[in-house]
């Protein structure tokens, strides 16, 4: 039981990181401050974005955990390093792809106040990168 805790909170803690790191990648690739654009401005469109890229990553990370768990703790603890962080690497990729392809800046559109479809198809786009990665990682 007590380990079962240390895993727990080893995995949440884990998992917290690299929500974290999703945080911050979206925030590289919009302009000014993502914090303030979502709790100051009031952005739909970055919260829009920024819950569905958390949405993703915590796929990802259940599934990396519940696929491997029973290859050990440190096996699996690995594991949900490694595609975490492959997550926020390919949801940023889907980002920048997204907006070569997209008229006008798309991090300009996520900050906008106003209300703007672009959130959804990226937001759309980031679950969707999610869902191939559980799709590979699902044995």
């Amino acid at each position: 039981m007590l380990a079962s805790i240390g895993y727990a909170v080893a995995y949440t803690g884990v998992g917290l990181v690299l929500l974290a790191l999703g945080y911050f990648a979206l925030d590289l690739l919009t302009p000014g401050h993502l914090g303030r654009h979502i709790y100051e401005d009031r952005s739909v469109n970055a919260a829009v974005v920024l819950a569905a890229g958390f949405v993703g990553q915590g796929a990802i990370i259940f599934t990396t955990i519940w696929t491997n768990a029973v290859s050990g703790f440190g096996t699996a603890l690995g594991w949900t390093v490694v595609f975490g962080v492959l997550g926020v690497v390919l949801q940023a990729i889907a980002f920048l792809l997204l907006d070569l392809i997209t008229p006008g800046r798309l991090g300009a559109h996520m900050t906008e106040r106003a209300f703007h479809p672009a959130a959804l198809v990226t937001a759309a786009a980031q679950v969707s990168v999610a869902a191939i990665i559980v799709a590979s990682i699902w044995p």
